[in-house]
C-alpha cells in the first residue's frame, strides 16, 4: 500500500510539472510504478548521513535532553529542503560510484 501511495505522489508531482521538454521528466514518466517505488526507497547509509547533516544544520542538541523548537519562514524552509535534497543526491551518487569502483577493482 505504501509503494502504491508513493507511486501516486510521484505521478502527481510529474503531472504538476511544467517542463514539457525535459528529457529526464519524460524518462521518469515512462517508468512503471514498481520501479519508481524501488528508486524511492532511501538507502540506510545515505539516510543516516542525511539525518546527521540535518541535525547539524538545525542545531545539534540531543533531542533526548533538549526540547528544540525551530521557527522559520517558507522561503528559508524551502532552501533547507533544497539543500537536503541536493546533499542526498550527492551522497547517493557518491555511494553508487564507490560501489562501482569497488566492483571494478574486485574483478
Amino acid at each position: 500500500m505504501q509503494d502504491k501511495n508513493m507511486s501516486h505522489q510521484v505521478s502527481e508531482f510529474f503531472n504538476d510539472a511544467s517542463s514539457e521538454g525535459n528529457q529526464l521528466l519524460k524518462y521518469l514518466q515512462s517508468m512503471n510504478p514498481e520501479t519508481i517505488a524501488q528508486l524511492s526507497q532511501p538507502d540506510p547509509e545515505v539516510a543516516q548521513i542525511m539525518e546527521h547533516r540535518l541535525s547539524q544544520l538545525l542545531g545539534g542538541l540531543p533531542s533526548e535532553h533538549f526540547d528544540v523548537n525551530i521557527t522559520t519562514n517558507r522561503q528559508n524552509l524551502g532552501r533547507l529542503l533544497a539543500s537536503a535534497m541536493m546533499n542526498g543526491y550527492f551522497l547517493y551518487s557518491a555511494k553508487q560510484r564507490m560501489e562501482f569502483e569497488k566492483a571494478i577493482s574486485d574483478s
